[in-house]
């Protein structure tokens, strides 16, 4: 039967099963230095200990993180004191090592010391705009509060050590309409571009110096120390202790100058996080994964997660299309709450999935099959009203049963508008997929998030392009199955 080749052909698209998991999985945030930090972990487990470390960088904020770390998607990041305190044990009283590794424990995380530098927040403005204003410190922004304006990113718009408490230690006003929220590499962009006059920065952002900003002193002492550490689940240590050993032994290497310096090769230099991690550890960066080999890996995972989810669409979508049309008062709530699925904002569906099913493929694929559901329902539901009653009437005179005329007369009938809900919702299933690397489902998505954390735009091209190409392919594919399937009156009608 002509819809089973449909079926079949989404199968074909979809791997078997996913990607057996490697033995070590390393995280990391998605910012130049998490980047970074991130590559040096994996080469250095990679090269102390000889085992397979599957990568899964730029995963999003430190809430993602935490939530991949304790259900296992992730084995170990880098993060920092000051965030671990503020934003996981909730104390940003504590200030010590111990106390803080004390309070993880209890979390069954562990940390190491520190690997060398603070990078801790700051406030910068351009120098130009710093010697017009006679700015040095933070204390001097209060004399032009009214007119200063100011874009944040929005970690640092919501964390207590950030800009609420900010404002209210140093008693600054400013005009909420002249405060932008924005991802945190995109306010560097702004500040270039002379769209604001403050910005909020990591100390050893390497731009600072690119832009010519002028860091203003903490002079009330607010913002608390941030030393990078390893972060890892405590069963992590006890089960891989090598590998845990391979990671402490870079404790107090890396000082802020050599971090500073990274951070500049990627950000204004454009080197890969490979070579640089390489070049710091003092590696072979010739075993690097190639492009080709990437794109590669990244069309192998775009292609589960929309095949997946299509496969889902299909198998659940069109039996929800019939129903729809059988029983008018289920139907219309099918129909209502398949679209009330489609106004809820990608970023906001992943995060709501993430206490269900963690982090990692699952609440990508999760959120996708929503998404693809609506197209497949209401086009199923639409071509299956739109057929002439008479069809119908004349297909039970000669003899056929309810499933006869559902599978030979009516679902045939029905077929143009079947096979374009599902190319719609392969179309947006391609495109909706790359937000899955934000939660570390891989795909596409990867390289555009990182290029928009080092606003690189050849980067982020290296995930638009083949996404754009695969929504290309797919299209002409399902043109390709219309010709096939569709018989040919009805070809030639729509």
């Amino acid at each position: 039967m002509k819809l089973f080749a449909i079926l079949a052909f989404i199968a074909a698209m979809t791997p078997l099963a996913a990607a057996r998991g490697a033995d070590v999985v390393v995280g990391s945030k998605i910012f130049t230095e998490g980047y970074i930090l991130g590559e040096i972990a994996a080469q250095q487990i990679e090269s102390e200990s000889h085992v397979p470390v599957r990568r899964k960088l730029g995963m999003g904020s430190t809430g993602i993180l935490f939530e991949s770390l304790k259900s296992g998607a992730i084995d170990v990041y880098a993060d920092y004191t000051g965030t671990l305190a503020e934003a996981i044990i909730k104390n940003p009283d504590l200030t010590s090592q111990s106390d803080i590794e004390g309070a993880l424990a209890k979390m069954d995380l562990i940390i190491s010391k520190p690997l060398g530098f603070n990078n801790t927040y700051a406030l910068a403005v351009k120098e130009s705009y710093a010697r017009q204003h006679d700015l040095h410190t933070i204390s001097d922004l209060a004399r032009i509060q009214s007119q200063v304006r100011a874009a944040f990113s929005y970690e640092f718009m919501d964390r207590r050590d950030g800009y609420r408490g900010m404002v209210g230690r140093y008693k600054l006003i400013f005009d909420p309409r002249n405060v932008n929220r924005m991802e945190h590499s995109l306010t560097y962009r702004a500040i270039g571009d002379n769209a604001v006059d403050l910005i909020e920065v990591y100390s050893t952002d390497a731009k600072i110096r690119q832009l010519g900003l002028r860091v203003l002193e903490d002079d009330l002492n607010y913002f608390p120390v941030y030393q990078a550490v390893w972060v890892a689940r405590k069963s992590f240590v006890v089960e891989r202790p090598d590998e845990w050993l391979a990671l402490r032994k870079l404790e107090g290497r890396i000082n802020e100058q050599a971090m500073l310096d990274m951070n500049a090769q990627a950000d204004i230099q454009k080197m890969s996080f490979e070579r640089i991690a390489a070049h710091f550890l003092g590696v072979d960066a010739s075993q690097a994964e190639g492009w080709q080999n990437r794109i590669l890996r990244r069309t192998g995972e775009h292609l589960w997660l929309v095949g997946v989810s299509l496969l889902f669409s299909i198998l659940i979508g069109i039996p929800l299309g019939v129903i729809a049309v059988r029983y008018h008062a289920t139907g219309q709530g099918i129909l209502l709450l398949s679209a009330l699925v489609q106004t809820i904002p990608s970023l906001a569906l992943l995060c709501f999935l993430i206490p269900l099913f963690g982090v990692g493929t699952r609440p990508a694929l999760a959120a996708l099959c929503l998404y693809s559901l609506l197209p497949v329902v209401l086009n199923t539901y639409t071509g299956i009203r739109a057929i002439d009653a008479r069809h119908l009437e004349n297909a039970r005179a000669f003899g056929m049963n309810s499933r006869q005329v559902l599978f030979r007369v009516v679902l045939p009938l029905a077929s143009p508008m079947l096979l374009a809900g599902i190319k719609t919702a392969t179309i947006v299933s391609i495109g909706t997929a790359t937000l899955a690397a934000l939660v570390g489902a891989g795909g596409y998505g990867a390289p555009i998030v990182s290029g928009l954390a080092l606003n690189d735009v050849p980067t982020i091209l290296s995930g638009a392009i083949p996404a754009a190409v695969m929504a290309l392919v797919a299209h002409a594919a399902f043109e390709l199955l219309g010709v096939t399937l569709i018989p040919a009156g009805l070809r030639r009608r729509s």
